[in-house]
């Protein structure tokens, strides 16, 4: 064995021992310089909303679904939820109906409350209903039913569509008669249309 492989030898030998030793330094130091964690330094929680949590218990991004006897798939959606007084209340809802037939419509509208009684979904403040045959309709305060496909406004409504401007008193979309899987969307009072033709 030469003198070159004797020195390679014992350089391999002593930096097997003292790496290890300056890793283990360099973790000591990490520990000993690290600034230790001061549990008031997080950020607190505001006393008030706690409070104000416990006293009115609320739900934030409820999401509700369900399919209506004559097979409509009904989803509902809210920014956030109250129990309520046996009437829960919603703020910010998103509703989607999806008809057997293929047929959609979006309902949007700043407030909402279950009423257990007729178990409608009565929603009101900037209500629009967007339909997939091209209407899209605002009126103040509208219902729907949870149990089939029917929605009811008794509030005068506007509607821009296929055929132009709608002015109504009140209308329904609700399942025809007779008919299941066909759907009907009346327009009812004092009906003015604004004839407006595709260009």
């Amino acid at each position: 064995m030469t003198g070159h492989d004797n020195f390679h030898s014992a350089l391999v030998s002593w930096l097997k021992i003292i790496l290890p030793l300056i890793a283990l330094a360099i973790l000591s130091t990490l520990f000993l310089v690290a600034r230790t964690v001061d549990p008031s330094d997080a950020i607190p929680f505001a006393q008030v909303d706690i409070e104000d949590r416990v006293r009115e218990p609320r739900l934030t991004l409820p999401t509700w679904a369900g399919v209506t006897d004559d097979g409509a798939a009904l989803t509902v959606a809210a920014a956030e939820a109250r129990p309520g007084d046996g009437s829960p209340s919603a703020e910010k809802l998103v509703a989607r109906l999806e008809t057997p037939d293929g047929g959609s419509a979006d309902l949007v509208s700043d407030h909402g409350r279950l009423d257990p009684e007729t178990n409608r979904l009565i929603v009101s403040g900037g209500v629009v209903l967007s339909t997939s045959t091209g209407y899209r309709i605002r009126t103040e305060e509208m219902s729907a039913a949870l149990d089939r496909t029917g929605l009811l406004s008794e509030q005068p409504v506007t509607a821009t569509g296929p055929a132009g401007r709608i002015d109504a008193q009140s209308m329904t979309l609700s399942e025809k008669s007779g008919q299941p899987g066909q759907y009907l969307l009346v327009f009812k009072g004092a009906v003015k249309l604004l004839y407006q033709p595709a260009d």
